[in-house]
């Protein structure tokens, strides 16, 4: 029988970006799949354009508005960002993402 895997967000690694982000890494798997909590503060803006690669992205809105640099995503909105797709992770106001990355 396999072991079930958790992780609390306090106990996870975080990494500080540029522009009022920080990201959280909650777990990885042996494929590279991860996941990832995400907070943009207000006015926080990534400093490139994200582009998904090896493969695509799942984006769960858990609270605030996200925006992709094109439309705003309220909280309890689902994001699928297929391999190859890219955007500019923002936020006027702020919000916290879940952020999965199936294939790494």
């Amino acid at each position: 029988m396999k072991e079930i895997t958790w992780i609390e967000q306090k106990d996870a690694p975080m990494r500080p970006r540029a522009n009022g982000t920080k990201i959280w890494d909650l777990w990885q798997g042996e494929n590279g799949a991860k996941a990832l909590i995400v907070k943009i503060e207000a006015g926080g803006k990534f400093a490139d354009i994200d582009v998904h690669e090896p493969g695509s992205e799942e984006v769960y809105v858990v609270e605030g508005i996200f925006n992709d640099g094109v439309r705003d995503y309220p909280a309890g909105t689902f994001i699928h960002n297929p391999k190859g797709a890219s955007h500019l992770p923002q936020s006027v106001n702020g919000c916290t993402l879940f952020v999965f990355y199936p294939e790494g």
